[in-house]
């Protein structure tokens, strides 16, 4: 009983391992070993482009599998004592040669359309700038004169429904439905600036500026974290990303224009 057991779990966690559709979420969650739940036009592409190409390697794993088993089966020693002297087949060769290319072909176009469409960015309603400082994120609205810090929380100050170690005291607000564009760069080292659930991930390059986009189509609280080694805390510079309507995006912006800025330097 306790084998079969066994035997059962290991099925379900290669089955839960293997589906795409398992850990989906706009946070990481515990064992989850899958995408978070694309929440943007980007990630839509991203996530359906790895499906088909995950279709594909499994294809032809199957196929060459397939074909090894048939081999080691239909050509050992016993059955084939005298081995065949054939050493080429023309048409099999060009057969080999030509699939791997038509693959690649059919693979390089989608491809280079998703790598044009992250890397250029739309008419943008709204633009953030996002400076990397070690070990910290610095966010500025130009078009309405907003600039604050944004630190980790520490472990006493986490609330009910927050996470440790991914929860900061200044989230960055945006509406959704809005074409946002994020201008990048650094202040001391390389960082980088990612969301998984948006598919965004830039460098953060000292005296550069790099730029990416997103449009949220779903309002909530996405989180990412600094994606490039920085220094001792690398760990512990969090971004998290809150999506809500423009009415209350509007009220956001009064509210911070009306405040004291938090930004302490970097």
């Amino acid at each position: 009983m306790r084998t079969k057991m066994r035997a059962f779990q290991f099925l379900f966690g290669i089955i839960f391992f293997l589906s795409p559709f398992s850990g989906k979420a706009d946070y990481p969650r515990p064992w989850q070993m899958y995408y978070q739940e694309p929440v943007t036009p980007v990630m839509d592409h991203i996530y359906d482009f790895h499906r088909t190409l995950l279709f594909i390697e499994g294809s032809i794993v199957l196929l060459v599998a397939a074909l090894l088993i048939f081999v080691i089966v239909r050509f050992r020693a016993r059955k084939n004592p005298a081995p065949s002297p054939t050493s080429h087949n023309t048409l099999l060769e060009m057969v080999w040669t030509a699939i791997p290319v038509l693959v690649l072909a059919f693979i390089a176009f989608p491809s280079i359309k998703l790598l044009y469409m992250m890397d250029v960015t739309p008419k943008a309603q709204l633009t953030i700038k996002a400076i990397g400082n070690q070990w910290y994120w610095t966010y500025e609205y130009p078009d309405h004169n907003i600039r604050f810090d944004s630190n980790m929380l520490p472990d006493n100050q986490i609330k009910a429904g927050q996470f440790r170690l991914l929860e900061v005291d200044n989230r960055v607000v945006v509406p959704v439905n809005t074409n946002v564009r994020i201008i990048t760069t650094s202040s001391d080292v390389i960082h980088s600036w990612a969301v998984p659930a948006f598919g965004v991930k830039r460098d953060s390059v000292p005296g550069r500026l790099n730029e990416t986009w997103f449009n949220v189509r779903k309002e909530g609280v996405y989180y990412g974290q600094c994606s490039e080694l920085c220094g001792v805390k690398h760990g512990f510079m969090p971004i998290v990303v809150e999506a809500v309507t423009q009415d209350k995006f509007n009220q956001w912006l009064a509210s911070k224009k009306s405040a004291p800025q938090t930004h302490k330097g970097g």
